[in-house]
C-alpha cells in the first residue's frame, strides 16, 4: 500500500514538473522573440510581446509604494500622489516601455549585439516558474528580473523587477 502512494505522489511530482518545463519551452519561443526585437529595435514585433497595461500598473504601484515610505505615518502626499500616479504611469510607460530602455536587460542575460541569441532550449534553461502560472527569467543564482504571463497564445512580458534594474556587472 505504501509503494502505490509513493508510486502516485513520484508520478504527479513528474506531471507537475514536465508542466513546468513545457510551459518554460513553450514561454522561450516568445522570449526569443522579444530578445529579438529588443536587438532590432522592432517596436511593433516588441509591443507584440509585451503587456504595457501590467508594466504600465506595475510602475503605478510602486510610485505608490514610494510615495507611502516617504509620507510616513501622515500620508497626506500619499492622497496627492495617488491621485498623479496613473498619468505618471502613463507617461512613464509610453517613455520606458520600448526596446532601447531594455537593452541593458539583454547584455544582462549576456544577449550581447556581438553574440547569436540562443534557441528556444537555452532560453528555456534561463527561463524559472515562479509557482503562479508565470515564468521569469533568470541567471543561474541571481534575481527574476523580467517576468512572463500566458496571455492567450503568446508569452508576454508582464513584470520588470525595478530593484534589480541596477544590473552592475555579472
Amino acid at each position: 500500500m505504501r509503494l502505490k502512494a509513493l508510486l502516485a505522489l513520484t508520478a504527479i511530482a513528474a506531471s507537475l514538473s514536465a508542466c513546468a518545463s513545457v510551459d518554460r519551452l513553450d514561454a522561450a519561443g516568445d522570449v526569443h522573440d522579444l530578445l529579438i526585437a529588443i536587438r532590432d529595435n522592432d517596436r511593433a514585433r516588441f509591443d507584440a510581446h509585451v503587456d504595457r497595461q501590467a508594466l504600465k500598473g506595475q510602475i503605478e504601484a510602486r510610485l505608490m509604494e514610494e510615495a507611502r515610505r516617504r509620507a510616513g505615518p501622515s500620508g497626506g502626499i500619499t492622497a496627492l500622489t495617488a491621485l498623479a500616479s496613473r498619468p505618471v504611469a502613463d507617461l512613464a510607460g509610453e517613455i520606458l516601455i520600448r526596446p532601447e530602455t531594455f537593452h541593458a536587460a539583454a547584455n544582462y542575460y549576456g544577449y550581447t549585439p556581438d553574440r547569436p541569441i540562443p534557441g528556444r532550449v537555452a532560453i528555456a534553461g534561463a527561463l524559472r516558474p515562479t509557482g503562479d502560472g508565470r515564468v521569469c527569467a533568470a541567471r543561474k543564482d541571481g534575481p527574476c528580473l523580467l517576468t512572463f504571463s500566458r496571455e492567450g497564445d503568446r508569452w508576454r512580458l508582464s513584470g520588470f523587477d525595478a530593484s534589480a534594474a541596477n544590473l552592475r556587472g555579472k
